[in-house]
């Protein structure tokens, strides 16, 4: 475990239900509570994911349901939502999450953008029972503008309803090349098919690429999460595309990590070389 006393103090949280900050604060742990932490810690000590083991992720400002056969959502990927949202040029904008996962993108921007109207899409059967249960929790509390939509990202044509319409496509879609070395608590943790994009990584990023143009307005946006040996690839098939404003961002870590770009607007001409 990297931080293994944050770690057991959260599992400790999620087993009394109260905060981690809140733990000092109690007198003490009865025995059954007691056993049933050090059971979960060693389990997390064997590699078990901790949000697997409370069942939730953290995400921006949200929590997010989690667990065997979903990707949990990094750190990392928090960019992408402040990067599509500074791309936004209407107030009431309609944005897609393809590849949506636990909803951690889409439902990211429904919570911080409340007159957002988001289309979640997903395809893998375990998957969907998370961002069912993510979707739901937000429509409960009163937010009927995110809608969910069971279909391959790589099918021809995508959301054919919306063609033209989108303001902003967000995306985190498998990207590692297969046989790519992992570290054991993602290739143990996380299911293969959100993790391998094909020999090159850009088995799924390439047909994405195409829906995501067809799907956009024109001056819409596109913000894609890719592998950090991508940061000349994929801007390349954006602007073979025809994208315009195409530009490669890094992570905190300094990581070649997201690529963004628009559709071009109409009468757009490509710059003389």
């Amino acid at each position: 475990m990297a931080s293994p006393r944050v770690d057991a103090e959260l599992l400790a949280a999620h087993v009394l239900g109260v905060s981690r900050g809140r733990l000092v604060l109690l007198d003490g742990v009865d025995r059954t509570d007691r056993d049933k932490i050090d059971a979960l810690v060693a389990r997390r000590a064997a590699g078990t994911p901790l949000q697997h083991l409370t069942g939730v992720a953290a995400f921006r400002h949200l929590e997010l349901a989690v667990g065997p056969g979903v990707f949990v959502p990094r750190p990392e990927t928090e960019l992408l939502v402040d990067a599509g949202r500074a791309l936004l040029s209407r107030p009431d904008p309609l944005v897609v999450d393809l590849c949506a996962g636990s909803g951690a993108l889409g439902l990211a921007v429904a919570n911080e953008l409340p007159t957002a109207r988001v289309v979640l899409v997903e395809h893998d059967p375990a998957a969907l029972r998370y961002l069912r249960r993510n979707a739901e929790s937000r429509q409960a509390a009163g937010d009927p503008a995110v809608r969910l939509v069971d279909a391959d990202v790589t099918a021809d044509p995508l959301l054919p309803d919306l063609t033209g319409t989108v303001d902003l496509v967000l995306t985190n879609p498998p990207y590692v090349p297969t046989g790519t070395p992992l570290p054991p608590d993602v290739a143990g943790a996380d299911p293969d098919r959100a993790l391998y994009g094909g020999a090159d990584g850009l088995a799924v990023i390439r047909p994405l690429v195409r829906a995501a143009a067809r799907l956009l307005r024109p001056g819409g946006a596109l913000v894609i999460e890719h592998d950090d040996t991508h940061g000349t690839a994929v801007p390349r098939l954006l602007v073979a595309a025809g994208y315009a404003e195409v530009a490669d961002h890094r992570d905190l870590a300094g990581r070649d990590r997201y690529s963004t770009a628009r559709r071009p607007p109409a009468g757009w001409k490509t710059a003389p070389s």
